[in-house]
């Protein structure tokens, strides 16, 4: 047991930092289907808008007759569009199945990082419009541009609250225990900064241990601080995709809860 609280630990600090499990103990709203788009037994909410890149042409003069023509900017626009669209698709997929080869996966998540989204309404698909707000769990880590990337290990899932601006972490290890940090947020555009303000412990049915972190002040995360923060690139009501401070990517599947039993 105490191997397996240093891994949660290890893993929630590998977390924090987004140089970034096992979907057991959680319930995901993407469900099983045989074609794309994915179902789900969730309530959807209009999925982000993509504006598309504009493409820049120009014609210069003495060009010869046998040179092809460039792409019509229009169809050029469509082929960014559906290149978008299916990413989304691959990410729904793999957080289904877990079983998206990460080349795959890495691939669709440098489509979506380039895309150009409406995130006006990022916030409250991500944090609901009430408290307790909703809960995500991570599936899959990336390295710092892309260069490498990995399905997340073990069962560790956020919650947001846009409500509250609350934000909370934590790694879920079954009838073992968990770890979780929990604080406060700010959001301003499409950046999250947070400030973790607690850290509680669980081992077993036994009581939680409470630990805080002595901060003296209330201050406002801020991005330009040193505080930690996400950039959102993509929120529907199924998976989100952001990258961390540390440059770090990584994407979630929203889920109902944690769940935890202590029979032995």
């Amino acid at each position: 047991m105490g191997m397996q609280a240093a891994s949660a630990a290890a893993s929630l600090s590998f977390i924090y930092s987004l140089k970034w499990g096992a979907p057991n103990s959680a319930q995901i709203f993407v469900t099983p289907s045989n074609k794309l788009p994915l179902k789900t037994n969730a309530t959807h909410f209009p999925c982000p808008k993509f504006t598309n890149n504009k493409v820049k042409t120009r014609a210069t003069l003495g060009e010869k007759d046998d040179i092809a023509p460039p792409t019509p900017l229009l169809v050029q626009e469509k082929e960014q569009s559906n290149r978008e669209v299916e990413s989304v698709k691959i990410l729904k997929k793999a957080a289904k199945t877990r079983k998206v080869a990460a080349a795959e996966i890495l691939s669709a998540l440098s489509v979506i990082e380039k895309a150009k989204i409406d995130y006006s309404g990022f916030l409250e698909t991500l944090g609901g419009s009430e408290s307790p707000g909703r809960t995500w769990m991570l599936i899959f880590t990336a390295e710092k541009k892309l260069k490498s990337g990995r399905y997340f290990p073990v069962t560790a899932v956020q919650r947001f609250d846009a409500a509250a601006k609350r934000i909370e972490n934590g790694v879920y290890l079954g009838p073992i225990g968990c770890l979780t940090f929990e604080g406060r947020f700010s959001w301003k555009k499409r950046m999250l900064a947070f400030i973790f303000e607690r850290v509680r412990i669980k081992i077993g049915p036994l009581k939680p241990l409470e630990i805080g972190f002595g901060q003296k002040d209330n201050r406002e995360p801020s991005t330009v601080s040193k505080d930690p923060f996400f950039v959102w690139f993509y929120i529907d009501d199924e998976i989100a995709v952001a990258r961390g401070r540390a440059g770090g990517t990584a994407f979630w599947c929203r889920c109902r809860r944690v769940t935890t039993s202590y029979s032995l």
